[in-house]
């Protein structure tokens, strides 16, 4: 088991903090080890599903957007270089505990961690939050769902598309693109307060729900 090292600063803060009384870490060592040892799996689960869902993202965006903006998925943990293997990862991830130990001593938090990850999406060269306009939001978040349905779809599942009222919020060239990408799913289902913004080549049956009753119209 390594052994974790202290800072005798952040120990003396916590110790004022509690009244003079020294905090007890003897046991952060073990919880780290087990937080880097599962920490690795989920990590390891999370870099697999990335490296599988980006290049379905980019061309379901493509398709959507019609060639309008190239969209990357990329695994973002700050802290590490993100290495290959569970191993790797957990080695780097105790690493990294080590590193931040007084400063999560101080704050009283873990600092370092899959908690801490995040996915980044970005647009060509910038990210896609706070960068992307109201369309390509849109079309990023369809993007997102129809990558994940590919990718269910290409391990033998047949799940269900669920679209809830994304028409209204794209224009029409968008509207009918994404008609045509999921006209050959086995199950859809589309919510809309418009009738009009579902584009007519998406057939199937249709239900009106108002008034607490749900009546079939076509």
């Amino acid at each position: 088991m390594l052994l974790l090292g202290d800072s005798p600063a952040a120990e003396a803060e916590v110790t004022a903090r509690r009244g003079g009384a020294k905090p007890d870490l003897s046991t952060l060592d073990v919880w780290d080890t087990h937080l880097a040892r599962h920490g690795a799996e989920l990590l390891a689960g999370r870099l697999e599903l990335c490296a599988g869902l980006a290049p379905l993202v980019a061309k379901a965006y493509d398709a959507v957007s019609a060639g309008r903006g190239d969209a990357a998925v990329s695994y973002s943990a700050s802290w590490s270089e993100q290495p290959h293997g569970e191993a790797d990862l957990a080695a780097t991830l105790v690493a990294a505990l080590v590193e931040s130990r007084p400063a999560e001593v101080e704050r009283g938090v873990t600092l370092v961690g899959p908690h801490r990850d995040d996915l980044v999406l970005t647009l060509g060269e910038v990210p896609a939050k706070g960068y992307a306009s109201h369309g390509e939001s849109w079309s990023y978040a369809l993007a997102l769902r129809l990558a994940a349905y590919d990718l269910l779809r290409s391990e033998g599942i047949e799940p269900v598309l669920a679209l809830d009222d994304v028409f209204a919020e794209l224009d029409v060239g968008r509207r009918e693109r994404l008609a045509e990408l999921v006209g050959d799913a086995s199950q859809t289902l589309v919510t809309c307060a418009v009738e009009a913004d579902v584009p007519a080549g998406l057939r199937g049956g249709r239900y009106e729900v108002a008034g607490g009753e749900v009546r079939r119209v076509g």
